[in-house]
Order: structure tokens, then sequence, then C-alpha cells
């Protein structure tokens, strides 16, 4: 890992099939304020996982070639942490 990155791990559960998966983010972002005085910090990624590791195999071809539906699926993680 990288200076201004956290692992971020759990189980990611997609169509009934449960993955451990790990997740580096960039952050966190320092300390912020908001109007009621708490703390917060951000974190942020984007990551590609296998949607086949879930058991989603479903695809259809298409006329003109090639598949409907591609592989990859893209994962976004906004992670807010509020100091209470």
């Amino acid at each position: 890992m990288r200076d201004g990155e956290l692992s971020v791990e759990g189980d990611l559960t997609i169509h009934g099939v449960t993955r451990q998966v790990i997740f580096s983010v960039e952050g966190p972002t320092p300390p912020a304020k908001d109007p009621w005085v708490t703390r917060e910090w951000r974190c942020r990624r984007r990551q590609k996982i296998n949607r086949k590791d879930f058991g989603l195999t479903w695809n259809s071809a298409l006329e003109t070639g090639g598949i409907l539906v591609g592989e990859e699926v893209t994962i976004t993680l906004d992670v807010q942490f509020v100091k209470a």
C-alpha cells in the first residue's frame, strides 16, 4: 500500500454469492468540519470485478458479432467516516 491509501476489506454479496474482497482506496482526505462541527474523512475507489465470479453468467450473442453483456463490472466506493 502506498502513502495516501487504505485497504477496505469485507464480504461482497451479489446474486446470493459472497466473496471476500479487498479494495485499496485513495485517502483519507484531510479532516474537514461540516456546519454541525463534526469531523469527517472521505475515501474513494473505482475497481473492476468479474461478474462471472458471482454466478452472473447470462449473455446473448449479437447479430453483428460479439456479446451483449461484458464480464467486467465497475464498482465505485465513496466512503465517509464521521467522528462521533
